[in-house]
């Protein structure tokens, strides 16, 4: 089951770009947490850059562990993580809500968010399943299982409501359903759907429908809470936006930004820790990250292309899918192009539940690349 001779075989490429990751995570983690004016090594290692370092290191042995597994007992796996991820997203309606939403299990002092797994757990269970259907994919009651696949945990995790969190699963499904041979008709109004979605959005946040005037209709079907997500001026889009525009070409400099070091910028070291980083190191470091994050998703579908199997190429396609999405959805939030959601920055973003499913992602990725010769 594990063999630790496919840990040569590693793409040490990934190991470089996720290094880089998290050596700038714990630099703006840094920044956004500690005080005003403080700033140097005797300030750098605050409690929550102490707690991310532990997550890293926790994922690391994930990475590393699911790597030398051989990735086809994932299918033995498949459905009982599936019905437990079903489970423990019923049981958060059951518990104490965080912040007024059911997200998180509070565990001693630690918190627990199970639908950044329960992403990870579609893309196994609709890769096992498409491959086990084989041809018989492209019919209609194969086109239905699937889309209750995806369906419960999708509604269980608007319900919460993680409105940013359900969303990624729809391209995660669209690929996979595209890849897995799913009826063309489907694919098709999967496809429909999400584009008119998408322009509906971009009528807000381009300016050419105003906020306010159609609250009147479309409270006639959201409620106000939800129509408000839609808003593009907010505070929160604004503050991001600030910050990102004070970071100039150059950036201010480490741990010397005025805006996001006197917390003004709203959840500045989990979700919005994009516009903290560009105040710091400008348009240049942005695009520096920006170039890491296209090593990352080019190396992701990179192992689809080679892997040996259907079921490694429906795996590793949504995955590769799952880190595109984080990315492109987060840095369209703070640029103003998107609802401000909650959807972390692949292994940047603070958070233990995000960083353990990223590397656990790609270390089932690592493994599908590993085997690529193996018969």
């Amino acid at each position: 089951m594990w063999s630790l001779q496919t840990l040569k075989r590693i793409d040490l490429r990934l190991i470089f770009l996720l290094f880089s990751l998290m050596i700038i995570s714990l630099l703006v983690i840094s920044t956004t947490t500690s005080e005003v004016g403080d700033f140097g090594p005797e300030q750098f290692f605050t409690s929550q850059v102490i707690k991310q370092i532990q997550f890293f290191m926790i994922g690391w042995g994930l990475f590393f562990l699911l790597s030398s597994m051989d990735y086809n007992r994932l299918r033995e796996w498949t459905w009982i993580l599936y019905v437990g991820m079903i489970l423990l997203l019923l049981g958060l309606f059951i518990a104490p809500s965080i912040q007024n939403v059911h997200r998180w299990y509070r565990i001693g002092g630690f918190t627990f968010q199970p639908s950044e797994y329960a992403k990870l757990i579609v893309v196994l269970a609709l890769s096992w399943f498409l491959e086990r259907k084989g041809s018989h994919a492209r019919t209609w009651a194969a086109a239905f299982q699937a889309l209750a696949v995806i369906g419960i945990p999708f509604f269980l995790i608007l319900k919460q409501p993680d409105l940013g969190t359900a969303l990624v699963l729809f391209p995660i499904a669209l690929v996979i359903f595209y890849l897995g041979g799913i009826k063309r008709r489907v694919v098709v109004a999967m496809a429909t759907l999400g584009l008119i979605g998408f322009a509906c959005i971009s009528l807000f946040f381009l300016g050419i429908v105003n906020h306010e005037e159609m609250r009147p209709i479309a409270t006639k079907v959201l409620k106000d809470y939800q129509y408000e997500r839609f808003n593009p001026d907010t505070y929160h889009q604004q503050a991001a936006q600030t910050a990102i525009a004070l970071g100039s070409v150059t950036g201010m400099g480490w741990q010397k930004s005025t805006y996001t070091k006197r917390q003004w910028l709203p959840a500045s070291h989990t979700d919005s820790v994009f516009p903290a980083f560009a105040e710091e190191f400008g348009l240049l470091g942005s695009i520096f990250l920006l170039g890491i994050f296209f090593g990352l998703v080019y190396v992701s579908f990179q192992v689809t292309v080679v892997a040996k199997d259907r079921f490694g190429r429906l795996l590793s396609a949504g995955i590769a899918i799952y880190l595109a999405m984080h990315i492109v959805v987060n840095l369209g939030m703070m640029c103003g192009f998107m609802p401000i959601t909650g959807v972390p920055l692949v292994m940047i973003s603070y958070g233990g539940s995000s960083i353990l499913a990223n590397m656990s992602a790609l270390g089932i990725l690592q493994s599908i690349y590993s085997r690529r010769f193996t018969f």
